[in-house]
């Protein structure tokens, strides 16, 4: 809280568009209408669009192509020309093909002339993109119930704090460490009570995770900094240094680093929580010993998976990076030590490191715990007989 309140940002820093990449003024629009056209003459008197690549056809090899374009007319629906029309002239080999009433987004380029302010970039996705969003709410409900409830309010409570504070006081200058380890900390503290409930059980895994965050902090820390990771190596990274050079690349890295941990690092601690619990009510005479060595052998298994699973999902992330560097017949050690790849390498090794420590530190916290929960003892002392009975003390 204390964090919260002195680093609380005033709001995400105002600057003047590039139109560059995701930095473009946008609007809403639709294709009103789509009509075949010969590539040839239409490549000739059309003039050459300024928008997305996948969209806009104006390279020569495409000048040059004959065969059946498209030419589509766009109506903006959005903003201070909506009414408007222009048209696109869309080659037969773009991935992207444009049809009759679909939704799409457009660019706006002010200063450019008037018949090329307009461009098509990309497809607007908000039905089926929000229909999938309430297929998965109604599933949460439905088999976790009200648990279910709470960790979807836990969930939109992780997207505030995300929105209005770890990503406006990064821009404001704030150093990205710190904002991620505190914002971090208020993600995991809100959603495990909240979902979990409030008790000796949601602690240890509230503990077992900050442990393992601050784990994740120091190695990614020293890692960044000795493999000279800069974390500028893509267009949207280029892009957010140029119009805020202030901000910490690297730290930005590390930050990045920190909250993607702690999803998977929740998963973990919770579920090594709840497996001693569970074993300490099925025999409560077990010592923090015994249960700890049980809850250990079942952490080996999760993190068995847990490490497979991380590996597996940047490799399906980066497979087409991967594809580049065989197309190219890179060597493995030089693709793995590019930056690009070896940022992400760092990112998943670092996160694994402390997934696998959170298992022992999780499961041990949880040990102490809840063996301090054991019924009381009785034994047979000897003492003075009466009526051929001795008395019994509880120990």
């Amino acid at each position: 809280m204390v964090g919260l309140a002195v680093l609380w940002p005033d709001g995400i820093p105002s600057h003047t568009r590039t139109g560059v990449g995701f930095d473009r003024q946008t609007q809403q629009a639709t294709v009103a209408a789509v009509v075949a056209v010969n590539c040839t003459s239409a490549n000739a008197s059309a003039a050459a669009p300024s928008g997305d690549a996948s969209t806009a056809g104006s390279s020569p090899a495409q000048q040059q192509a004959t065969g059946t374009c498209k030419k589509a007319t766009i109506r903006v629906d959005t903003g201070k020309d909506k009414g408007r029309t222009f048209t696109e002239i869309v080659q037969p080999d773009q991935s992207r093909q444009l049809h009759q009433n679909e939704k799409v987004v457009v660019a706006y380029e002010p200063s450019a002339p008037r018949d090329l302010q307009y461009s098509v970039t990309d497809v607007n996705r908000t039905f089926p993109m929000a229909l999938l969003a309430g297929i998965f709410a109604i599933a949460v409900v439905v088999v976790g119930r009200m648990r279910g409830v709470m960790a979807l309010i836990a969930l939109a409570v992780s997207f505030l704090v995300l929105s209005l504070f770890i990503l406006p006081a990064i821009l404001q200058g704030s150093n990205p460490l710190l904002v991620a380890v505190i914002g971090s900390s208020a993600i995991m503290l809100i959603a495990l009570y909240m979902c979990h409930g409030l008790s000796a059980r949601t602690s240890v895994a509230v503990l077992g995770t900050l442990v393992s965050l601050s784990l994740i902090g120091v190695l990614g820390s020293l890692f960044i900094g000795w493999a000279a990771l800069t974390g500028n190596t893509d267009d949207s990274t280029g892009l957010i240094h140029g119009l805020y050079p202030h901000i910490d690349m690297s730290g930005l890295l590390l930050a990045g680093v920190i909250i993607g941990s702690l999803g998977v690092l929740d998963d973990v601690t919770v579920t090594q929580t709840s497996a001693v619990w569970e074993l300490h009510e099925a025999n409560p005479s077990l010592g923090w010993r015994d249960l700890y060595r049980a809850g250990i052998r079942i952490g080996r298994d999760h993190i068995a998976s847990v490490v497979n699973t991380l590996v597996l999902a940047y490799a399906g992330a980066a497979l087409p990076l991967l594809l580049l560097f065989s197309i190219a017949q890179s060597s493995i050690s030089t693709a793995v030590t590019s930056e690009l790849v070896a940022e992400e390498i760092v990112r998943t090794l670092v996160g694994s490191i402390g997934l696998v420590a959170s298992v022992p530190v999780t499961t041990a916290l949880a040990a102490l715990v809840v063996s301090a929960d054991r019924p009381i003892a009785t034994t047979a002392v000897a003492g003075p007989a009466r009526g051929g009975r001795g008395r019994r003390r509880k120990r």
